[in-house]
Order: C-alpha cells, then structure tokens, then sequence
C-alpha cells in the first residue's frame, strides 16, 4: 500500500510539472471547427501516462518479463502518438511506426493468437495465419482507441471499463495488481483532463490513446495465450472499442468517405450532440461497455461459449443498423 501511495503522489508530480512544461513550450492542441475544445491545451498527458509505467517497473519489482516489455515498448508508441501530435503524421507514417513496437513483441516475445478458443464443436485455430493476425488484430485495437479520444474522459472513462472488466474476469492477484498499476494514472490523469480543483488542463493526446490501445491489444494477447479466461470473453470486454471502429468504417465506406479524415461522426461526438453533457455522454460510454460485456457474459454461462460468439456478432449488426441510423 506504501508504494502505492507513493507511485501515486509521484504520478500527480510528474503530472502537474509535464503540463507547466508543455504550457511553456508551446505543446498545445489548438481548437479548430472540427474539435470541441475552445481553448489552446496541453497533450501531453499519455506520455505521462507511459512513464508512469516504466516507473511502476522499478518500484514494484514486478518479475513477469513480458508484462515489463509489454510497459516498456508501450512507451516506444507512445513517443510515436507525441510526434504525430506535433508533427501531424499522415496515416502511412503513423501506421508504419506502430508496426515496429508492435512487430518485435509479436515475433521476438511470441505474444502470438494462436487460436480463438475453444466452441464444444470446434476450435478456432489460426495456423498459419498467426502472426499475420494478431498484427492486423493490435493495430485494428490500437487504432480503435484513437478514435474515442475526442472528448474530455471519452477515452480514459471507457478504457476504465475495459480494466474493470478484466479485474472481474481474472481472479490471479498479480494481474489484478497489474491492472490497478495501470489504473492509477489514468485516474490521475482524470483530475487534469477535467482542471478538477483548478489544475492545469491535459489531454491524452495521441500518445495516449495509441499507448492505452497498445497496452489492452498485448495484454488480451498475454490472458489468451496463458489459458486464464475464454477468447470470447476477452472480446466481449472490449466490445465497444470493436462494434464502433468498425461500425463507423462500415458508414464512412458506405458513404464513400475517406477513412481516415478527422471529422465528427465518432460516437461520442453523436452522443455529446444529443446530450449536451459530457458527463452523460461518458456515463453511456461507460455503461455501455458494461451492459456488452454483462450480457455476453450471461450467455456465456447460461448457453456456453458458441451461443455468446454468435450473440457477439448479432449484436454488432444491431449496433451497426442503429448507429448507421444516426449517423
């Protein structure tokens, strides 16, 4: 509990002083017709967010190796979301620098999808199609979190969701020390998103968002492969994240629009329009994630794991016919 305390309190002082720096230096995400915010604001918040993680490494002691590289090279894209910020990469760019980080992990560490587990009547194998996958799959996830961070705790909140989730699924009290070691900083990072007690305003940034991605991507990779919950259940957990990145691709292609052109069609823009409360649009955010995963997961112990896959796919359809509607 002593070093908890003390990663947090080093946290909000790294935190404050990062956000007087950047303030300082001109790293500012400035407002434009197609973003919320009204005034100039700091970004550097994920990165942050990613020390924090290399600091936890020293003064936690953890001793699983892939869990600390998992931290560590999630750094690397989180350096590489801080030079799209300032930089504003094209998506050719950004995407090759994903893959780098990505790519060792998978190759040299063997953080592979190996099968999609186990349905009663058959297995899901990969074969050969492994590393190609599980490539596509992180940088699909890792993307899929850049697109909630468009409003104030969009990301963070639902990201939240995700980790709460997996606390509940996985009972190992390492993971779930790991889980509140990752927790700690988003959390943190809530009080200066939001200037809570007139604190210099952050956001994640891109650095944020591809870090936050990065770092779920590899560890449902690492519950996977270690045999600790069903696949389906780790799917069911970021579902959200999965049902709106491709939901919304699905539109803009329907549409004929270009894939990867900013704009205002995200979820939490729709639900921001229709609220008018940030709260409340993170609040259906939040709960949204948690009402998926609730209901996967009562199919999954009432009907077994093939009858939640199918329901996993019936209601992204149902998902997909809604939000296309208010589009």
């Amino acid at each position: 509990m002593g070093n908890l305390i003390i990663y947090s309190l080093l946290i909000f002082v790294l935190m404050f002083y990062c956000a007087k720096f950047s303030y300082k230096f001109k790293l500012l995400d400035l407002p434009n017709k197609r973003k919320i915010h009204s005034k100039a604001t700091v970004y550097t918040g994920g990165i942050v967010v990613s020390f924090a993680l290399i600091l936890s490494i020293l003064l936690f002691n953890t001793s699983d190796m892939i869990l600390n590289l998992i931290f560590s090279f999630a750094f690397l894209i989180s350096v590489v979301g801080l030079i799209d910020d300032f930089f504003i990469l094209n998506p050719g760019s950004k995407l090759s620098l994903q893959i780098i980080p990505a790519t060792y992990l998978i190759f040299f560490q063997n953080l592979i999808l190996n099968q999609l587990g186990d349905y009663n009547y058959f297995i899901l194998k990969l074969g050969a199609f492994q590393i190609p996958f599980t490539l596509i799959c992180v940088l699909f996830l890792i993307n899929a979190f850049n697109y909630f961070d468009g409003i104030d705790g969009a990301l963070s909140f639902t990201s939240i969701s995700v980790f709460a989730i997996l606390y509940f699924l996985i009972s190992d009290k390492n993971f779930q020390f790991l889980l509140l070691i990752i927790l700690i900083p988003i959390s943190i990072f809530l009080f200066f998103n939001f200037s809570l007690f007139k604190l210099p305003k952050m956001f994640l940034g891109n650095s944020g968002s591809l870090l936050i991605g990065f770092i779920v991507s590899f560890i449902l990779i690492y519950v996977a492969n270690r045999n600790l919950t069903h696949p389906i259940l780790l799917a069911w957990s970021i579902g959200i994240f999965v049902f709106e990145f491709l939901a919304i691709n699905f539109i803009r292609l329907k549409n004929k629009k270009n894939l990867f052109k900013p704009t205002q069609d995200h979820l939490h823009h729709i639900l921001f329009k229709k609220t008018k409360s940030i709260f409340l649009t993170n609040f259906i955010m939040f709960s949204k994630n948690i009402i998926f995963f609730a209901f996967g997961y009562s199919v999954f112990l009432l009907t077994g794991p093939l009858m939640s896959l199918l329901s996993y796919i019936l209601l992204f359809v149902i998902f997909l016919i809604i939000r296309n509607k208010f589009s």
